[in-house]
């Protein structure tokens, strides 16, 4: 379905904002304990002696590592230990999850938003005709897909436009998903509790989303209007998931826009948050470096492989049972050295543009893709790794 959308603001109101998230508590009144700027004083000043002190705790499993100590193993001063955490993170990965990697593939339906993202390629302000899937090109691209491939996991992803892919969209294209896919995953706006517990009884199993970034004043910066630009909303969002039952919950910042080291810490603190409070629930992390979009905005950050490598080992030894996912925005070769450190699931023949899998139609990519490989190259490499490819990680039988 074609449309040239008029995008609304989609703001809210303090009191519409307090109307939505009625407890009123959540990680963005507990962040408020942290200073940005301290957190990057106590990484960057991080020495050899704390990072020796980290690493034995963690070799001794002596308790889990606090966030401040993840934080000494991306500082300046873990640098020279890099060999000795991927020795490290890789018998952690061996020991949770064996040697398999899960595999899944991004479905989207919708680029049409009304957030203006400085950043995003469905920025609303790009003059681009906005595509949304009908039910018969959703159920098309599901056998697409499986022509692909045997994935059973799928992440559904659309703008953020509650009028267009709201509750009531959703619920229909995971209708008409599930007869494909046994484990269904949204990325789409933040919502009520009560919408994301009617999508779980349609099946959902997951919902990611990415903060972006925990620093509150950028954060307005980079999100000037639409629902997104409400820090708070976006933010308790996650414990919204938590107590609707979500499955899994998927973290994330867009590494790019401010000191990754204090927002990966940030993000490691609300991972233990979440938790804490909902611990029947699996959590997912993502380390999504910015690539090229319509919007043509330049990373304020750059976040080089070598750093990318010890942040991702940092954040195994950090956490066992964290699923880390790499997509496909990162380069074959390097997805292919990650495979034994630490990540645990990867996306495999991306389109990210609407409708991408039935054709090569004219509709507006988020970001571009680096990983251009088929399913089948990339299931190849993972068995010249010495590991399984995993195409299914829930079954209709556990509903």
């Amino acid at each position: 379905m074609q449309q040239a959308v008029t995008q609304a603001p989609g703001t809210l109101s303090a009191e519409e904002d307090r109307r939505l998230n009625p407890f009123g508590t959540g990680f963005a009144q507990e962040i408020e304990r942290y200073d940005w700027e301290d957190t990057i004083r106590a990484v960057e000043g991080a020495t050899d002696a704390d990072v020796r002190r980290v690493l034995a705790k963690a070799a001794g499993r002596r308790g889990r590592l606090t966030p401040e100590e993840f934080g000494v193993l991306i500082s300046p001063a873990a640098d020279p230990f890099l060999e000795q955490m991927a020795r490290m993170a890789m018998e952690a990965t061996r020991r949770r999850f064996g040697k398999t990697m899960s595999l899944y593939i991004p479905m989207y339906v919708s680029n049409a938003c009304t957030n203006k993202c400085v950043y995003c390629g469905f920025n609303h302000d790009n003059p681009f005709t906005r595509t949304t899937l009908t039910m018969e090109q959703v159920k098309a691209e599901c056998e697409a897909i499986k022509k692909l491939a045997p994935f059973d996991n799928i992440l559904i992803v659309s703008g953020e436009y509650p009028a267009v892919s709201g509750v009531d969209y959703m619920e229909q294209v995971l209708a008409v998903c599930r007869p494909y896919f046994n484990n269904m995953t949204i990325e789409v706006q933040p919502m009520k509790q009560e919408w994301y517990e009617r999508l779980t009884r349609a099946g959902l199993n997951g919902v990611i989303c990415f903060q972006e970034t925990y620093h509150r004043e950028a954060y307005k910066r980079y999100h000037p209007r639409g629902m997104k630009s409400h820090y708070e909303w976006r933010l308790n969002g996650f414990d919204r998931m938590g107590r609707a039952g979500v499955h899994k919950i998927g973290l994330g910042v867009l590494i790019g826009l401010e000191d990754w080291r204090a927002d990966m810490v940030m993000l490691a603190r609300h991972l233990r948050y979440l938790q804490k409070h909902y611990w029947r629930t699996r959590y997912s992390v993502n380390f999504p470096r910015m690539r090229p979009s319509e919007s043509g905005y330049q990373p304020n950050v750059v976040l080089t492989d070598r750093e990318l490598v010890r942040l991702t080992l940092a954040f195994r030894i950090f956490d066992e049972d964290v699923d880390i996912s790499y997509s496909t925005r990162e380069a074959p070769e390097f997805r292919d050295g990650m495979m034994q450190l630490g990540v645990t699931s990867m996306s495999a023949g991306s389109r990210t543009e609407p409708g991408g899998y039935c054709s090569t139609p004219d509709a507006l990519e988020q970001f571009e893709v680096s990983d251009e490989r088929t399913p089948a190259e990339v299931v190849e490499a993972i068995r010249r790794a010495g590991l399984e490819p995993v195409f299914k990680d829930w079954d209709a039988i556990f509903d």
